[in-house]
């Protein structure tokens, strides 16, 4: 079985008067991630880590800052056409595993919300999801949450490539025409 490995990693500041959204879900806090899109750190990370597995390029590349369409996008919006990509190269995710690095919210009384909202994003079980975080204990990082993740997809059959690939088409296509990343092929 034909299988890859991708690793993912993204940070943003804290920053007072947005909302904190990590992993699709909004955590009450004083702070949300500073950021051109939502500031989701966690699917930022996993987005480039799916990416990356199938060598299609980056976060950036696909959705950049510097483009107005992305100011407070949702960030499953990325998370989708990453998905999108690696079905296209023939794949699906296996699993994914999670590191986050920040000071605070507390992410263990999250830890299970979270897994259930990106297990749904990636179309996983949520037993396929690990979520882990940590504090950063004297590394400076203190108003900044870090995220780094890694995920391993396996290839698909053909008839399962085409199902992957249509369903996906059906999601992407839902998007507004405005919403949807211009993706030049490699």
């Amino acid at each position: 079985m034909k299988m890859r490995i991708g690793y993912g990693y993204d940070s943003h500041e804290f920053k007072p008067g947005v909302p904190l959204v990590i992993g699709g879900v909004r955590l009450e806090h004083t702070h949300g991630l500073a950021g051109h899109s939502d500031g989701d750190v966690l699917l930022h990370a996993i987005t480039d880590a799916l990416l990356g597995a199938v060598a299609v390029g980056d976060i950036g590349s696909f959705f950049p800052p510097s483009d107005p369409r992305w100011k407070g996008a949702d960030s499953a919006i990325f998370l989708r056409e990453a998905l999108r990509q690696i079905a296209l190269a023939g794949f699906r995710v296996v699993n994914v595993d999670t590191t986050m690095i920040l000071a605070a919210p507390k992410i263990v009384p999250h830890a299970e919300k979270l897994r259930a909202r990106v297990a749904d994003l990636l179309q996983v079980p949520k037993n396929c999801v690990g979520i882990k975080a940590k504090t950063p204990e004297g590394t400076g990082t203190d108003h900044a949450a870090i995220a780094h993740a890694v995920v391993l997809l396996e290839a698909v059959d053909d008839d399962s490539l085409l199902e992957a690939v249509e369903a996906e088409a059906e999601v992407g296509s839902s998007l507004p025409a405005s919403l949807r990343p211009k993706v030049e092929p490699n």
